[in-house]
């Protein structure tokens, strides 16, 4: 069947800001809700070098992907300091394709293969994937105007961290993202002079300092 799959910009920031600037302008809250993330890898982190992140939240598994654009123009990589850009996967079996892509360096045979890989245990230990992060996070969730979306997130690892996202089908309008992005950013009192890291970077950093190293030097971080 047909799935979509979505463009994800993402802006952090310190909840800080959110606290003293939100009651400024309109905001909706639109829910609090905690899930579990857990996110996997081969031993060689065959994916996150290639910033790749498999992750399993609420029972439901997702893929996030370099969105590749060529040769960034001047605007494409101011956004890029401004906000993290994926492509967000949520279809199984094309999830399950572009990982066993990304690890074995073929496409295979989907019909044949994808099959044979849909119990998570199974799939997961054909492609030798295991677990290298397990959190738990606290959302209140609120929307500042139509496809804005502002996330307060706490971890259970305590780290508290502000997200500002929009999200469009793959081919939508990258431009229009990018201008929410910042005029989110702006109602807020951002000015994008410091770089927030997310919750990954923070927990990688914290309890796997050797992995989050890989990444600084493969610049994926």
């Amino acid at each position: 069947g047909h799935f979509i799959i979505f463009l994800s910009y993402q802006y952090f920031f310190h909840l800080c800001f959110f606290a003293c600037n939100y009651f400024h302008f309109s905001t909706v809250c639109i829910g609090q809700r905690e899930f579990q993330d857990q996110y996997f890898d081969s031993p060689g982190f065959e994916l996150t070098l290639r910033d790749f992140w498999l992750r399993k939240r609420k029972g439901c598994w997702e893929l996030k992907c370099p969105i590749s654009t060529g040769e960034p123009s001047e605007e494409q990589s101011l956004a890029a300091k401004l906000c993290t850009q994926y492509k967000e996967i949520t279809n199984l079996p094309e999830i399950q394709q572009r990982v066993k892509k990304v690890i074995k360096g073929t496409c295979g045979d989907r019909d044949t293969e994808t099959a044979s890989l849909q119990e998570d245990e199974l799939w997961l230990r054909q492609l030798n994937l295991v677990c290298f992060a397990e959190f738990t996070t606290v959302r209140r969730s609120f929307t500042l105007e139509e496809g804005v979306q502002i996330d307060l997130d706490q971890a259970d690892f305590g780290y508290h961290v502000g997200e500002i996202e929009v999200l469009i089908p793959e081919g939508g309008d990258v431009h229009s993202a990018q201008e929410k992005i910042r005029n989110a950013a702006q109602k807020l009192g951002l000015n994008g002079d410091e770089r927030v890291e997310g919750k990954m970077n923070v927990y990688l950093k914290r309890y796997h300092p050797e992995h989050y190293a890989k990444l600084l030097s493969a610049h994926v971080l």
